[in-house]
């Protein structure tokens, strides 16, 4: 449907309020088409998935015997990465579980996964970022002005992940990423990749307060790229018919497990930045994006999505107690956050990035020849 340029696709919750979404000639958006075209090409199949799943854990085991542990697995205290480690337990794998403390865990998110890994069996090393270091990479980004203020956080879960793989020489990494609740294509097309270091070092630069980085983690060009040599990545919920509302309600049934209240709202931060600063900023409620996906799934109704957007993302005293807790612990006065909400959003490329030197790889290489790279990252042979 169309009204005064706003359009709204017609098979999901999608709208143009993200400028990189498109419609067909019947009001289907992009990203639809997208999830659809992936779902069919890399998603689950009955029977087959199930067969590659038990190949697939019977290789790590026999290429990991000599090691510690078959894989590393990082777990946030939220649905997908709590879920993924039951699969990886019930597969038999011994699986190392990395909790990266960024100083915004919820407390329901570290009782989530305390309780999992515990009834499990399963190790658990938690890696505590500095703070003092963490404090001032992340007051950079708020006062950046670009779209994607997790990138210290998102950054740091890989760097850190990657860190821990070398530590322990796994080979195999598993990933919560999976195309029946995250689809294919970016939550939001403004949001700049987590990846790039170089971006990242240009923002701290700009807005940064002097104090050293020496202490954050972060990727290296081949890192951002291609991941690390030798290590495969497994996105292990692709292999099981997933579904975010059975499992929920197993992780609570086995583990007590508790719902926090929204994709990624496990981190107090993502939770606000998700639901105030980028519809506040950039007119886009994140959640559009989430939705569609268990749309597409089969998980709600399309009504049923409308109507939950509708509704604020969390209560508006909460905004506000979220909104006093943060700036406190970044040193921001609300003054200064209210001049940032209300500035126009600062485009990414004001900033040094990597875009330029991938895109001439991909040049050189081929997109033939740079998809078979990627894909031989993410097969178990």
């Amino acid at each position: 449907m169309s009204m005064d340029g706003y359009q709204v696709c017609t098979r999901c919750v999608m709208d143009n309020s993200d400028p990189g979404i498109t419609f067909d000639e019947n009001g289907v958006c992009s990203s639809c088409t997208r999830y659809v075209e992936v779902r069919e090409l890399s998603g689950y199949r009955k029977g087959e998935s199930e067969k590659e799943l038990e190949r697939t854990a019977r290789v790590m085991k026999e290429k990991s015997k000599d090691l510690e542990y078959d894989c590393i697995l990082g777990i946030s205290g939220g649905v997908d990465s709590a879920y993924m480690l039951l699969v990886a337990h019930e597969l038999g794998l011994r699986v190392l579980a990395v909790h990266v403390d960024s100083g915004w865990n919820s407390e329901m998110a570290v009782r989530n996964i305390e309780k999992m890994c515990q009834k499990l069996d399963v190790q658990l090393h938690t890696y505590v970022m500095d703070w003092p270091t963490m404090k001032e990479l992340q007051r950079a980004y708020m006062l950046s002005g670009v779209a994607n203020l997790d990138v210290p956080q998102d950054h740091l879960f890989c760097a850190a992940i990657y860190e821990m793989a070398r530590k322990y020489k796994v080979k195999y990494i598993l990933n919560g990423s999976n195309i029946a609740t995250e689809g294919a294509a970016p939550p939001f097309t403004m949001q700049h990749t987590y990846r790039d270091t170089w971006h990242l070092n240009s923002i701290y630069k700009k807005h940064g307060r002097g104090k050293s980085l020496k202490k954050y983690p972060r990727l290296s060009l081949w890192d951002a790229w291609m991941g690390i040599p030798g290590v495969t990545k497994i996105n292990l919920l692709n292999y099981v018919p997933y579904s975010k509302q059975e499992a929920m309600a197993q992780l609570t049934k086995e583990f007590g497990w508790e719902y926090y209240g929204g994709k990624h709202f496990e981190s107090r931060f993502t939770k606000y930045f998700q639901s105030v600063y980028l519809p506040m900023k950039f007119g886009y409620d994140k959640r559009k994006s989430h939705l569609s996906c268990l749309v597409l799934n089969g998980e709600m109704t399309r009504e049923e999505a409308l109507e939950e957007l509708s509704q604020p993302p969390y209560p508006t005293q909460q905004q506000a107690e979220d909104e006093e807790y943060i700036l406190k612990k970044l040193d921001l006065t609300a003054d200064e956050w209210q001049r940032i909400l209300h500035a126009p959003p600062t485009p990414d490329d004001s900033y040094a990035s990597q875009d330029k030197l991938f895109a001439l790889a991909k040049k050189i290489l081929g997109m033939r020849g740079l998809d078979k790279m990627k894909k031989d990252r993410y097969t178990v042979k």
